[in-house]
């Protein structure tokens, strides 16, 4: 089981190698900080060569997912991450379960019961697959779509 989900996909390109690299860099505003600005560019980034590593310029959201790839000739691949800042902050919200029912038993407001480890155990899978996990299917599939509308490329079937 991850803690934090990631996503790989791969696409084929519809123009040539060449011309889906320059769209990229038209559209990519430099930054080796990936944070966001406001910008009229699609994305933040850096490009070397055929490699990127880029997050999407949406105020807000566009933060949350960072998409490293490389473009081929003919095909390329993409994965999507959980930008580092939000893991961490994501890591001590999953966290508060633990604190939480730590706090209550040694301040005396609860008894420790068995229960107590089951309700914790419950209460981290909620945290990781319903907020985490809906919250980077929805973003990931957002920065992905961008991505697929800027180069211009086909998703290859898994």
């Amino acid at each position: 089981m991850n803690i934090f989900p990631t996503k790989e996909k791969k696409f084929k390109l519809i123009d040539d190698q060449a011309e889906t690299l320059n769209r990229l860099n038209r559209r990519t505003e430099k930054s080796e900080n990936l944070t966001s600005q406001h910008t009229d560019k699609s994305f933040r980034g850096m490009i070397n060569g055929n490699e990127f590593k880029v997050i999407s310029s949406v105020i807000g959201k566009g933060a949350f997912c960072v998409m490293t790839g490389k473009i081929n000739s003919e095909s390329g691949n993409v994965k999507v991450e959980i930008h580092k800042v939000f893991k961490i902050l994501l890591s001590i919200f999953l966290c508060f379960p633990i604190i939480g029912i730590t706090v209550a038993i040694l301040t005396g407001t609860e008894e420790f019961s068995p229960i107590f480890i089951l309700v914790v155990i419950g209460q981290i899978l909620i945290i990781r697959y319903a907020f985490i996990g809906i919250a980077f299917k929805y973003l990931s599939n957002s920065s992905l779509n961008r991505l697929r509308d800027v180069l211009d490329f086909e998703w290859i079937k898994n």
